[in-house]
């Protein structure tokens, strides 16, 4: 009687846990309608981001001869005493759209970066990855991604690396470390 009474026993003990286990039909319904109002979100912030990203000027050519370029760029600089700010990335990267579109806009900046530098967009792009260029300065856009900033003195010389996300503040940048970077690394005056 006893092996009865717990066969009975496990044995409906096993339905009544099986039955808990079975769905609900609320429950993957709302599962549903949590993973579709995720990806609306997703698709938004895509949505906006490709609008921005449209409406911001495109400063990276992907068919410039770079290493050409950088040695024009350090004759000028020779001749005018500043350093050369080289901002890498590329037309599809929001982030360096914005940096360029912030600085272009903001006085403060802009004066700051006219008075001491020769400013160079380096393209990295599935079109160019310039990989020559990048490989003399140590690939910086693989350790920090991208924008990334390299800066050389007048005669070409790599003094300084920089990455971005320091200088990032929301969804944008901060005036003040990105004007505290340019000061930094501007050509000391004698």
């Amino acid at each position: 009687m006893k092996k009865l009474s717990l066969l009975a026993f496990l044995g409906l003990s096993f339905f009544a846990f099986s039955q808990e286990l079975k769905d609900k039909p609320g429950d993957r319904d709302a599962d549903k309608t949590l993973l579709v109002k995720a990806d609306h979100a997703e698709l938004d912030a895509k949505k906006k981001a490709a609008e921005e990203k449209a409406k911001l000027p495109k400063p990276y050519d992907p068919k410039a001869d770079a290493e050409k370029d950088i040695q024009n760029l350090i004759a000028k600089a020779k001749k005018e005493k500043k350093n050369i700010m080289i901002q890498a990335g590329g037309n599809w990267c929001i982030w360096c759209l914005r940096f360029n579109q912030y600085v272009q806009t903001t006085p403060e900046l802009k004066n700051v970066v006219d008075k001491n530098y020769i400013y160079y967009h380096l393209n990295y792009s599935p079109e160019n990855k310039n990989e020559k260029t990048f490989a003399k300065y140590g690939n910086p856009g693989d350790k920090f991604g991208y924008p990334v900033f390299i800066v050389l003195d007048k005669d070409g010389k790599m003094i300084h690396v920089q990455q971005s996300d320091v200088l990032e503040e929301g969804k944008g940048y901060s005036l003040e470390k990105v004007k505290e970077f340019f000061n930094q690394w501007a050509p000391k005056k004698s």
